[in-house]
């Protein structure tokens, strides 16, 4: 499989390319040439198969020419050793449950997947040569803590966790900051766009790409997007456990960069039956906009309660823009939108648990909220609930007046001493301590 740029001015890649630089020349993001259809036979026998068995199969369809087979069996059941599973809150509505992994949030399928098609490559011994690969991740909450985690102790490789000040859970900062070896974590004194604008131009940077081997595990990188969609084959396999059979399925993901979406829109063009999305937003509506006005607008990130999605110019636009021909009469037919205020959430947050005494966190929240709205007669609807509501503890309890247990895994986490470096958001303070290392 060949790869291209959305911006059509940098050289064709293969996989290894792509995963290994992240970023195209042109500063575009890398497309897949090809997105082939799984054929029927998949989709009437997957409700019998298993979710390794099914990622599989997925991941054969995106990596298969470029990965030997038995490897890639290894590292899609290395990657899922944890569930995914669906639970119903309410008739028709239903949670999609992706924090079950090692850092309890959605990120870690493709984090974990990405480490380990990173490490198989440098095992092939023609990607790096003898240099450390310097994984870049800027990180709004989760992807930090999932990334971290992911690379954690894996020879030849290096990962610089970029996150604002101030502006990320206290659980979800002591997840990336305490862990020491290959992991160093960086205190940007701005807001997520900014951090993101740091790891963009040190890919761009010509002296500091020939000082040191750069990729990022954001959401940018194909092989930390695309595994994602292992999920959302799941979950249609999985809902048919609830008598639920050939309903009209309407998937709603929280979304921030919109790697996540992007990665559900590719699993639909492989032929996932699902008839329509939405995607959520907190307060800030660059797509919600996009979706009403045709015209893409970005703008300063605005801090909010889900602050995991605090996100003023989503990377992985570009991505859906391209996949449907820059046309927005086709990108607002399949994806409706919804935005909601803190006030909104934190209400919604009362009312779900009141009722159904299901505990969403403040992101599953808008993704649950936007199927109360946007659901028609006869549609099932299922949303990601993307982090574990301990993630946001304080919050959580604030809002419920409730004592959310913390999981030992997150706990563990907690004990461990801050280990971070102070960082300005000019690029050139970035560029300069990266290039003494």
């Amino acid at each position: 499989m060949k790869y291209y740029s959305t911006n059509g001015k940098a050289p064709m890649a293969d996989l290894q390319k792509a995963v290994v630089k992240g970023l195209a020349e042109d500063r575009g993001l890398y497309m897949p040439e090809e997105i082939y259809k799984l054929p029927k036979e998949f989709f009437d026998d997957m409700a019998g198969m298993s979710f390794q068995d099914i990622a599989y199969t997925v991941a054969s369809n995106f990596f298969g020419d470029d990965v030997d087979e038995d490897a890639l069996q290894d590292i899609v059941y290395d990657t899922l050793s944890f569930d995914c599973p669906i639970v119903k809150v309410e008739d028709n509505i239903y949670s999609l449950e992706l924090f079950h992994g090692p850092t309890l949030a959605f990120k870690d399928v493709g984090a974990r997947f990405m480490a380990r098609l990173l490490g198989y490559f440098l095992r092939r011994g023609d990607s790096a040569g003898n240099k450390t690969v310097n994984v870049l991740v800027a990180t709004s909450g989760d992807t930090g803590s999932a990334v971290a985690n992911g690379f954690l102790g894996v020879e030849g490789i290096h990962v610089y966790v970029l996150y604002p000040k101030g502006k990320v859970s206290p659980i979800q900062e002591c997840q990336f900051t305490t862990l020491g070896k290959n992991i160093t974590a960086i205190e940007v004194d701005g807001v997520f766009d900014d951090c993101q604008a740091l790891v963009k131009s040190a890919f761009m940077d010509d002296e500091l790409n020939k000082h040191m081997k750069l990729t990022s595990a954001n959401s940018i990188n194909v092989a930390r997007f695309l595994p994602q969609a292992f999920y959302y084959f799941n979950a249609v396999a999985r809902i048919t456990e609830f008598g639920i059979q050939n309903s009209e399925l309407v998937m709603c993901v929280p979304s921030g960069n919109f790697g996540n979406i992007c990665a559900a829109l590719f699993g639909h063009e492989m032929g996932l039956p699902i008839k329509r999305f939405i995607a959520a937003n907190n307060a800030n509506d660059v797509f919600f906009n996009y979706l009403k006005t045709g015209k893409y607008e970005p703008k300063a990130s605005i801090q909010t309660l889900a602050n995991a999605m605090d996100v003023g110019d989503p990377s992985n636009f570009a991505r859906i823009y391209d996949l449907y021909g820059k046309s927005h009469e086709r990108i607002s037919s399949l994806i409706s939108g919804a935005t909601y205020s803190d006030e909104q959430i934190a209400n919604t947050m009362r009312q779900c648990y009141k009722e159904t005494g299901y505990v969403l966190d403040p992101h599953g929240a808008c993704g649950y909220q936007a199927l109360k709205d946007g659901l028609k007669p006869g549609e099932v609807g299922i949303f990601c609930e993307t982090a574990h509501p301990a993630k946001f503890k304080e919050k959580v309890d604030a809002i419920l007046g409730t004592n959310i247990e913390i999981p030992a895994r997150l706990q563990a986490f907690m004990k461990g001493q801050k280990q971070s470096i102070p960082m300005s958001k000019d690029f050139q303070d970035f560029k300069a301590y990266l290039m003494q290392q």
